[in-house]
């Protein structure tokens, strides 16, 4: 039967997943689809930073920077548990250079040089500084003399003659915040469905057609949202809406088993400007050196993979800005790419294309009876924004006036964070067994999700060999959170992939729980086994035995 609904997205990255939050909230009758899993396609690779965007000042973005820096404060009190202040570092390696570069390029230059100054970089913190004030909840920069910075980080090149620290943040499970979105609005509006693993299999202009692993559905919405992100005008073509809205640029990182740089870092990221004017970045992120990002031209989405020449210029860009350390390839236990779905452009420098956002509507025409919305660019700090943008516009369409102001919504686990994690802990332990510190530890991942998973482990939680899960843990996000393949749960439900941990044999104890708990047979646990291993080690570049060795 053909169901009608009032919007219909089509895409559950952090742009579409935040749109329905917000539509929920409305009290609007909505359907979130992917054809993967949610939060599985570009907004699983980003550098993990939830930033204001400080190199949005040299092109003039004031409003992006401004929005950004809002967003960015709110996030850190409304998903307390899984963004976390991220203290940075600029190394400086002049005194002048760059004012008449940045002057350039804000007079529409896509070819400046990109050497930024002490004098500049300070005015840009300084401007930074205001435009977060809003809100505040971090420090203001400080600028180090060279003297300082390589006390605070001696691997530094001497080179530098001087330093900026700024104050941004990270985000430590990027996929489990897209969940936690999704789940927000079937928890907001139970009328509401959320569909992974699904995909049109065809249009007749009123009624969509779905296919996934609960069969085909038939849905004829007032509204379609193309949210799909980098696959943005491919779905345009399958929905009768052809477009060429997406020019976009690939991101790759790496990640680095590197103990004596982390200890450099002490907690801190570096943003630097590599040899060639590029931005790069590294920093620790769950234990492991995050190496970024590379930004080139690419357009194809399904295959996206960091390559031999991007690992090349990662490890050549650490040892001129650290050379104290040392670095190789056998030192990456994890790689990620993905295609940032920004506007098309012509731009020289992809660097410079507009990281901000638009909602270009294709009305109704012909036999298609909806109009669709598509959106463009974005990035993931101003997701929550550019929602709000987006479902007003929805809601105006439909008729209906907003009912919730999501500014200061906690997201998921961050719904009653507690101001005392220390006592928490203890409560959380007497209630369920589990030691004080376990419990913290479930906190700091899960937010105030983990107490049904601490009562589940109970006194005697069931651990893996090689990583900090429980089996009782896993087979609850296995039962509560939608997970239909293996890699749903080791590389987005949890940080177990990405963190380079996840060895052969714990991989296959996951296989067999994901089996009982979803009724597999045995061919299916080989098979997800199977296919989940060969993206992990060709893919991801994952070293799984040597996770199972460390």
């Amino acid at each position: 039967m053909t169901q009608d609904v009032d919007v219909l997205i089509l895409g559950a990255g952090i742009n579409g997943s935040g749109l329905f939050r917000d539509l929920c909230e409305q009290g609007v009758n909505c359907v979130i689809v992917d054809k993967g899993d949610f939060g599985g396609g570009t907004s699983a690779a980003p550098s993990r930073l939830i930033h204001g965007g400080i190199k949005y000042l040299e092109t003039g973005e004031l409003r992006l920077v401004a929005q950004s820096t809002l967003e960015r404060n709110l996030l850190l009190r409304n998903a307390p548990h899984l963004v976390k202040p991220l203290p940075t570092v600029i190394p400086i390696f002049s005194w002048l250079k760059g004012v008449g570069a940045a002057l350039r390029t804000l007079a529409g230059s896509t070819t400046a040089p990109r050497s930024r100054g002490a004098l500049l970089m300070k005015t840009g913190l300084a401007m930074y500084d205001f435009y977060g004030r809003r809100h505040r909840v971090m420090p203001r920069h400080q600028i180090w003399s060279r003297a300082r910075a390589l006390r605070e980080i001696p691997p530094l090149t001497p080179r530098i003659k001087a330093a900026g620290q700024y104050y941004d943040a990270t985000v430590t499970l990027p996929e489990r915040l897209v969940w936690e979105l999704v789940a927000d609005g079937l928890r907001a509006n139970p009328a509401a469905r959320a569909l992974n693993h699904t995909g049109i299999s065809g249009t007749d202009g009123q009624i969509v057609r779905l296919d996934g692993p609960q069969g085909p559905a038939s849905l004829r919405p007032k509204i379609v949202i193309n949210a799909a992100g980098p696959w943005i005008d491919r779905v345009n073509a399958a929905l009768g809406a052809p477009s060429k809205l997406i020019g976009g640029t690939k991101g790759s990182h790496i990640l680095m088993d590197h103990p004596d740089l982390l200890a450099a870092l002490k907690g801190r990221m570096i943003y630097f400007e590599a040899d060639d004017g590029r931005i790069c970045l590294v920093f620790d992120y769950l234990g492991r050196a995050l190496v970024g990002s590379t930004d080139t031209r690419a357009d194809d989405p399904d295959s996206v993979a960091c390559d031999d020449p991007e690992i090349d210029y990662f490890l050549s860009a650490l040892r001129g800005l650290l050379p104290g350390l040392q670095f190789d390839r056998s030192q990456i236990v994890y790689a990620y790419a993905g295609i940032r779905p920004l506007p098309a452009s012509n731009a020289a420098n992809p660097g410079l294309i507009s990281r901000d956002h638009s909602a270009p509507i294709a009305e109704p025409e012909g036999d298609r009876r909806w109009p669709v919305i598509s959106l463009v660019g974005g990035k993931w700090t101003t997701f929550r924004g550019f929602a709000e943008e987006v479902a007003d516009v929805v809601l105006s369409r439909l008729g209906r006036a907003r009912k919730v102001d999501t500014t200061t919504a906690p997201i998921g686990g961050g719904r009653d964070y507690p101001a005392d994690t220390d006592a928490w802990a203890v409560e959380q332990a007497r209630r369920s067994g589990a030691l004080p510190a376990r419990a913290k530890a479930l906190l700091a991942r899960y937010g105030s999700t983990a107490a049904p998973i601490l009562a589940a482990e109970g006194a005697s939680p069931r651990m893996l060999r090689d990583a900090d899960y429980s089996h009782q843990e896993l087979d609850w996000l296995i039962r509560h959170e939608q997970v239909a393949t293996l890699a749903d749960l080791v590389m987005r439900r949890t940080g177990l992939a990405v963190t380079g941990r996840l060895s052969r044999r714990d991989l296959d104890t996951i296989a067999s729980l994901c089996a009982t708990a979803l009724n597999w047979d045995d061919a299916r646990r080989l098979a997800e086994l199977e296919q989940t291993q060969a993206v992990l080690l060709t893919r991801h570049r994952l070293r799984m035995d040597q996770a199972a060795s460390a």
